[in-house]
């Protein structure tokens, strides 16, 4: 039976129109399909964002060489991300999400090979490419599948299917390492990413690349237009994206070097974690629901002061431990987890409203644009964080380290209003 579409509508133009209800939108099979995809790829990469720099620990890396296997697999993502935007307007969208998938799974299990810091660097920058393309086309695809109406639910559950890892294994990897060994760990992180393949490729044969247009494209501008407009989409991208890049670096402060000091305490560790997950992933629904609701992004300003108080917390508690750790009384312990819990839900939030006005700013016709711009704030802000916050835990110890992951977030307070009060920025996008 033929596809049943609606018919164009001039004031839309540009913008996808409904398809068949059982293959696009929030219930249709291609954004299961990319739920799925999302989980399983994520799950390789959250099992091991705090695990391989404690395996590296136990190598003999100091802090800065546990920081550094971050910073790698975050460069190569990044240099990654900046190439996407090419790939997917050539037709990347089918299949860059199953070759990043296989790439961030394959290599995995040569990290059990030695805990030497070159040979870890070195599978970390090949997963990274792969990382790289899973996260930038993962997001785009959540804006492509889905009606312009419904793309803060989008993000909300493609943050969900993100965070869904997070809280499972990001805490859980590091006490399952500790306690039945990082082989376990290291295989189920490659066998998670090839899960991931297989979704992706069923989502290229159901979903394409995203709905079909209402028109057809526009034609292009000519070239000082076109410097024009891209002027403009970077001015209206830089705001929400300089929040984004303060948030990451002060993330990676919490999963890379959280579980290090608190090694004597796992169980606090494996706490800390979980709220700093659970909180993230509640607050990163909540705000895709609210922005629909709406009409614009409310939680970016509520999210950066909860996560400035969270850091504060755990710069309080973990303070008095020095930098080689210990176990911190039952009021260091609560505030390590309040304060995680605090970071979480203000990063959760900000993780969404920033991609949403990031996706509404470039426009119909730019997510792929948006999203890598995202990704790279995102994963720039997680590789530059672990390395200076790693030389802040080794020349000031753990708690001041975490002071400074503050600061680097109080920074970034001004940029909010300018984000969420305009309704409508110049390209006519809220």
């Amino acid at each position: 039976m033929p596809r049943a579409t609606a018919q164009p509508d001039p004031s839309r133009a540009g913008r996808p129109i409904v398809g068949s209800p059982d293959r696009y939108g929030l219930r249709g099979r291609a954004f299961r399909l990319l739920v799925l995809a999302t989980v399983a790829s994520f799950a390789g990469y959250c099992l091991l964002l705090p695990v391989v720099p404690l395996w590296a620990a136990r190598g003999g890396a100091g802090a800065v060489g546990a920081g550094a296997t971050t910073s790698v697999f975050m460069l190569t993502t990044v240099l990654t991300q900046v190439a996407m935007p090419w790939l997917l307007d050539r037709g990347g969208y089918r299949w860059t999400f199953p070759a990043g998938a296989l790439l961030l799974g394959l290599p995995t299990p040569l990290y059990l090979l030695t805990a030497d810091l070159g040979p870890l660097i070195a599978v970390s920058a090949v997963r990274g490419v792969g990382f790289g393309m899973v996260s930038v086309v993962g997001a785009a695809l959540a804006a492509r599948m889905v009606t312009p109406d419904q793309v803060g639910r989008a993000v909300g559950g493609y943050g969900l299917a993100v965070g869904l890892p997070n809280l499972v294994l990001l805490a859980s990897g590091v006490g399952l390492a500790l306690n039945a060994g990082f082989a376990a760990v290291f295989w189920a992180a490659a066998l998670a990413p090839l899960l991931g393949a297989v979704a992706a490729v069923a989502l290229w044969r159901v979903g394409g690349d995203g709905m079909p247009d209402a028109t057809e494209p526009p034609a292009r501008p000519g070239h000082g237009a076109g410097r024009t407009a891209g002027r403009r989409t970077a001015a209206g991208l830089a705001a929400p994206l300089a929040v984004m890049l303060a948030m990451a670096i002060a993330s990676s402060g919490v999963v890379t070097f959280l579980a290090i000091p608190l090694e004597r305490t796992p169980g606090l560790a494996t706490t800390a974690l979980l709220a700093y997950s659970v909180a993230l992933l509640v607050a990163r629904g909540a705000a895709g629901a609210f922005a629909d609701r709406c009409g614009r992004p409310l939680f970016l300003l509520p999210g950066l002061v909860g996560a400035v108080a969270g850091l504060a917390l755990t710069s309080w508690a973990l303070w008095p431990l020095g930098d080689s750790g210990g176990a911190p009384g039952a009021a260091g312990a609560a505030a390590v987890v309040a304060g995680a819990a605090l970071f979480g839900a203000g990063f959760g939030g900000a993780q969404n409203d920033t991609l949403v006005v990031m996706f509404r700013r470039a426009g119909p016709r730019g997510p792929g644009t948006a999203s890598a711009a995202w990704n790279i704030g995102y994963d720039a802000g997680t590789g530059a964080g672990a390395l200076v916050l790693g030389i802040a835990v080794r020349d000031l110890g753990y708690g001041p380290a975490f002071a400074v992951a503050g600061a680097v977030v109080a920074a970034a307070l001004a940029l909010p209003v300018r984000t969420t009060t305009r309704a409508r920025d110049r390209s006519g996008s809220a």
